[in-house]
């Protein structure tokens, strides 16, 4: 399915898919609201996660802590419907762009997986950064989803 890497210049400028997946057999992925634009989380796919993804049209990926491919929503109802995916100069690294309608990505709860800010300014002596909450409510409550399971990331 994808194009073997055989040189910088088809792989820069060429028109065939030829991704570049890490020693691991990764490569990461940014996940992006088409509506809002905002960035919703990140992850990992492998060659069988990707190949799914652009076959369904629905995003899957591969969980590092669990060492398999997990469709997105499965569990949640919350799942990513794909609208575009592009790859960079090098072909290493993917972005989807994605409706996830009034759903979520983050099994927390909240809508994005980056729903707190990291103050900027100088950091003084061994104080603790206090990072600001950027999304104040949760979209759903990840106790009654994920039925009480502790950690949903491993599910």
């Amino acid at each position: 399915m994808f194009k073997k890497r055989e040189n910088i210049t088809e792989i820069e400028e060429g028109n065939l898919l030829s991704p570049k997946f890490d020693n691991d057999g990764l490569i990461p992925v940014i996940t992006m609201c088409s509506k809002t634009r905002d960035i919703l989380m990140h992850g990992y796919m492998n060659v069988e996660a990707f190949q799914k993804t652009i076959e369904t049209k629905e995003a899957h990926y591969f969980s590092r802590s669990r060492k398999q491919i997990w469709h997105k929503g499965k569990t949640s109802g919350f799942t990513q419907k794909i609208l575009e995916i592009r790859i960079d100069d090098d072909q290493d690294s993917v972005w989807l762009i994605v409706d996830i309608g009034s759903g979520a990505s983050c099994h927390v709860g909240y809508r994005s997986c980056f729903y707190r800010s990291i103050p900027l300014g100088p950091i003084e002596n061994a104080r603790k950064i206090e990072m600001k909450f950027e999304e104040k409510e949760k979209t759903f409550d990840p106790k009654i989803v994920y039925k009480g399971q502790t950690n949903p990331t491993k599910i």
